[in-house]
């Protein structure tokens, strides 16, 4: 009798992980280069362009450029468009709400981050609280890692968190989720935003995990456009999508992707973030 094994998780060395962060870094100046840029009447393919000069000017790599056929540094998503949107010729209007998803490799090492804007004034309150709810529940998750045993903790909480903040208004986007991230920028376990029969594997330090709620206003269902990419919510409402890349080490978590190691969002929550991995970097696995 043989049995399937599941997918080996990949554990980073201390070393390791601090060339994560600077990955990690790199990222955060991305998304805070298309915040403070982000206004009404640009393109999404402005959007990219922000992208670009910044990976070029630090001599670093897309990891999204290319990927199964990507054609654009990073994913932007507007209004009903959940994940995946294409960057083109869009034009973004006050009061859109604008998902970006981008990554970068820095010394062979990946990163992978997202962050959802309302431009200029909200339509609705609902809108409001999409976005705020996202963001909750991303950090919720990302807390439930600083004490999980297993995996599939930290989608119970994300679960958790929405159902308490927002009842049925907001739904999960199913069958997509967060995933390990280093050498690859998608690798093993799946990190998923609600929960499962799969309690997932333990967690020990050296895993370096995306967690990345995808929340939906309405009933939650979504289709896939012709271009093979972009998600699409079906029933009219809005989404959202925040992300960031977490590394579990000796002394605690540290987040990858944000300036601060998410020192001040976990503190809030009672956490209090590891050492900052080492910047030295590292070489193989």
């Amino acid at each position: 009798m043989s049995f399937r094994r599941k997918p080996r998780v990949s554990l980073k060395t201390p070393e390791q992980l601090g060339a994560m962060r600077s990955a990690g870094l790199l990222l955060n100046r991305i998304h805070d280069e298309i915040e403070e840029n982000l206004r009404s009447g640009m393109t999404t393919a402005d959007i990219d362009q922000i992208s670009r000069a910044v990976i070029a000017e630090a001599g670093a790599k897309s990891n999204f450029l290319g990927y199964h056929g990507f054609p654009a540094t990073v994913c932007v998503s507007v209004n009903e468009e959940i994940v995946h949107g294409i960057p083109g010729t869009r034009v973004i209007r006050d009061g859109d709400v604008v998902s970006v998803d981008a990554g970068c490799i820095v010394d062979g090492w990946h990163s992978d981050a997202a962050r959802t804007h309302i431009v200029g004034t909200a339509r609705s309150e609902a809108d409001r609280e999409l976005v705020d709810v996202t963001r909750g529940a991303m950090w919720e998750g990302i807390a439930a890692l600083a004490t999980a045993s297993r995996v599939g903790e930290i989608g119970a909480a994300i679960e958790d968190y929405v159902a308490e903040c927002a009842g049925e208004r907001i739904q999960h986007l199913e069958e997509f989720g967060g995933h390990g991230i280093g050498r690859a920028m998608h690798e093993p376990p799946d990190v998923m935003n609600f929960r499962t029969h799969d309690r997932g594997p333990k967690v020990v330090p050296g895993m370096a995990l995306c967690i990345e709620p995808m929340l939906i206003q309405g009933d939650g269902e979504f289709d896939i456009l012709d271009d093979e990419w972009t998600v699409v919510a079906t029933k009219g409402g809005r989404a959202a999508h925040f992300e960031h890349s977490v590394a579990v080490t000796e002394t605690g978590i540290f987040v990858l992707s944000a300036a601060d190691g998410g020192k001040a969002e976990l503190a809030k929550r009672g956490v209090m973030i590891a050492e900052e991995p080492s910047d030295h970097t590292a070489t193989g696995r």
